[in-house]
């Protein structure tokens, strides 16, 4: 099986490949189809979000496609920026944004966060399948680590000792919410090819 993710994330794309590889299942990005489809994220939940994203690379290929929508929900900001993540502040790049979210949290008393990532595969016969991930963690004081994208640098996993950043890409999978939502997704998907 074939699936097109909604992205042009190459990091998610990687996450989603090494999961999904085990089930025999290919991903691709929409670019390597020549697909460039831009979805306005109008949804008020994650999950709305990514059935959008899929629903409209699914049309414009004929293929299954997948889609996630993930972002960092902050206890002290009130669940912050959560699906306004990627456009967090209308700031332009991932470093802008974490420093914006640190500036934010100066004097924060709680600095509980969660990542929530929620998953969707459109198929072109209408079925739908959805799965979603949480990994709970803390807003550290400053970036530490090379690794991952987005919020990684900030985000302390207290059972780790660690940033997402200073994970291996093997640590990251196993505990991160994309990583615990493509398991279920997986399971899900699999269930799905046995039947149809």
């Amino acid at each position: 099986m074939k699936l097109v993710l909604a992205s042009k994330n190459k990091g998610k794309l990687v996450e989603m490949q090494t999961i999904l590889a085990e089930l025999g299942v290919e991903v691709v990005l929409q670019a390597d189809l020549g697909i460039d489809v831009d979805v306005e994220e109008t949804g008020t939940t994650f999950t709305e979000n990514a059935a959008l994203k899929a629903k409209a690379v699914m049309e414009a290929s004929g293929l299954p496609a997948i889609a996630d929508d993930s972002g960092l929900c902050v206890d002290w900001l009130q669940g912050a920026p959560g699906i306004y993540s990627a456009r967090y502040g209308g700031v332009a790049t991932d470093e802008d944004r974490y420093r914006l979210l640190l500036a934010n949290m100066r004097g924060a008393l709680n600095r509980a966060a969660h990542f929530h990532a929620s998953i969707v595969c459109c198929f072109p016969n209408g079925d739908m399948l959805t799965a979603e991930g949480d990994c709970f963690g803390t807003v550290a004081y400053a970036p530490s680590g090379e690794g991952g994208f987005g919020y990684d640098p900030i985000f302390f996993v207290p059972e780790k000792r660690k940033t997402f950043s200073q994970l291996t890409a093997e640590e990251k999978n196993e505990i991160s919410h994309r990583g615990v939502a493509l398991r279920d997704f997986a399971a899900k998907l699999e269930n799905y090819m046995k039947e149809n």
